[in-house]
């Protein structure tokens, strides 16, 4: 989803708002908006006018991206075995021994700093039980819940759990129960599918094969395992509608229908839940873009294009802009988010499955310190953070480089994609003690080269990550109001 796909929307629209001057009314009867229309006219319901079609199609855009992004990756990663990004079937704890590269496309904006262990949840049958090693308290890791609503439901790790093993339980919302016998702590998901994601600390690349020591101590099994008794009957097989990222924007409303399958609705959302029903959008049903009118196709590509123009807005201006970074706090679990459908949208674009601001912090930016956009193709820029002043984390800082439209990883002559604090012992630091980082498509030189970031001969996207952020001063909690400020990019010579 990027600023390609508004004007894509646009001239489609425009096409197919030109092409229903002509033929109104040559609805297909299988049109799903016309479906519900007639439904709710049986039941004394008004149907929703085109106007009121578009409104309703710009709000299911808000709210249903986070859930149609997180249902495509779920395809993508535990359900198409054909899939390039396939990592394993469910319940199956898939360890990547390496970190993100170009090649890993299914997660916009992906982090590139830590290996990942991740794992998708069926939790329908019964809880699992996650048990993880003692880690040592050099070595930062996290063990991220996320829900099928992207709501962060609970931690495990460094800064949550401390380096002590432990064995948790996660459970599906039908679950009720007393805590087991040798389980620490419950995390009870909003969804029977979920997503945990890993990330143990990579400190350079010879450090790998400690990294697979630490993984190799991660371990899931179902609860009936866990306790040593008869496993319950299993959950019946679904056959998933196929989903890829790729595919969101031409099969937006019908992922959609897909995702809400395994989305039990909330008090939050049941008034946007009501008003995607009226057309032809929920549970159990089939939204098939082509079988659209012409005038409700326009008006729901219309409708998509207002929401993701929302959604743009809310990223550049949503968050506190400091210095030309974009500062504040956008993850969160359900409480968190209290049915702000524009803001959890705003974080699934700005980059999915992202963390509480207590566990990690993404300033990110587009744009200079003067505010002109980042292109790498016309200029080369410079961050130096000044003595004394690198991000104060508990456990460690990077800046990722992304390219600008795609917000996906960048291949470069150094296969290089990121700076971090691991890094500085091999880095070149200024006479006054500052540190300058140098964003440019071309070598700074040699001698500066330990320092570069290379960038693409296009726009860039930079985020910089800050794992496990300090609380005390200088801090850059609370989010958008802490005492260290993240410095600009300035234009060099």
């Amino acid at each position: 989803m990027n600023r390609k796909s508004n004007r894509g929307w646009t001239m489609a629209a425009a096409l197919v708002v030109v092409g229903s001057t002509f033929f109104t009314g040559c609805a297909s009867k299988n049109d799903p908006i016309a479906q519900a229309d007639k439904a709710d006219v049986a039941k004394g319901v008004p149907a929703p006018s085109l106007e009121q079609t578009k409104a309703i199609a710009e709000e299911g855009f808000i709210y249903g991206l986070p859930l149609v992004m997180n249902y495509a990756v779920m395809n993508e990663f535990a359900v198409d075995t054909k899939s390039s990004q396939f990592k394993a079937p469910f319940n199956q704890l898939h360890n990547e021994h390496r970190v993100a590269t170009p090649a890993d496309t299914a997660v916009i904006t992906p982090n590139s700093d830590t290996p990942y262990s991740i794992l998708w949840t069926d939790l329908r049958a019964e809880p699992l039980v996650i048990t993880v090693p003692a880690v040592s308290k050099k070595r930062y890791y996290s063990v991220q819940l996320i829900d099928g609503n992207t709501y962060n439901y609970g931690y495990i790790g460094s800064r949550a759990t401390a380096s002590a093993p432990g064995s948790y339980l996660i459970a599906g919302p039908d679950w009720k129960g007393a805590t087991p016998p040798g389980i620490d702590k419950v995390f009870n998901s909003t969804t029977p599918f979920a997503l945990t994601l890993i990330r143990t600390q990579l400190f350079n690349p010879a450090d790998m094969p400690n990294v697979e020591k630490v993984q190799a101590g991660y371990k899931v099994q179902p609860l009936s395992a866990f306790l040593h008794q008869p496993a319950p009957v299993a959950a019946p097989k679904i056959d998933f509608v196929p989903a890829t990222t790729a595919g969101i924007k031409d099969n937006f409303f019908e992922y959609l229908s897909a995702a809400l399958e395994y989305v039990p609705p909330s008090a939050d959302d049941k008034a946007i839940r009501s008003k995607l029903a009226s057309i032809g959008v929920g549970p159990g049903r089939r939204f098939e873009f082509k079988d659209l009118s012409l005038e409700h196709k326009a008006v729901v590509l219309l409708g998509m294009k207002a929401g993701d123009e929302k959604v743009d807005k809310f990223l550049s201006s949503g968050m506190k802009n400091i210095n030309g970074w974009n500062v504040g706090a956008f993850f969160g679990d359900q409480a968190f988010y209290k049915g702000d459908w524009l803001m959890r949208a705003g974080a699934a674009k700005g980059g999915l499955y992202g963390n509480d601001a207590v566990e990690a912090m993404y300033p990110y930016t587009r744009t200079d310190g003067k505010g002109q956009t980042l292109d790498t193709s016309k200029r080369n820029y410079t961050l130096t953070f000044p003595a004394g002043k690198l991000p104060p984390v508990n456990a460690f800082w990077s800046v990722t480089l992304y390219d600008g439209k795609s917000q996906l990883l960048i291949n470069n002559p150094l296969n290089r994609y990121l700076i971090n604090s691991p890094m500085l012992s091999a880095m070149k630091k200024n006479a006054d003690g500052s540190l300058t980082l140098y964003i440019q498509k071309d070598s700074p030189g040699k001698a500066k080269e330990s320092n570069w970031l290379p960038a693409p001969d296009d726009t860039v996207y930079l985020v910089m990550r800050l794992y496990w952020p300090k609380t005390a001063p200088p801090s850059i909690l609370p989010a958008g109001e802490g005492s260290w400020q993240p410095p600009a990019l300035v234009v060099s010579k």
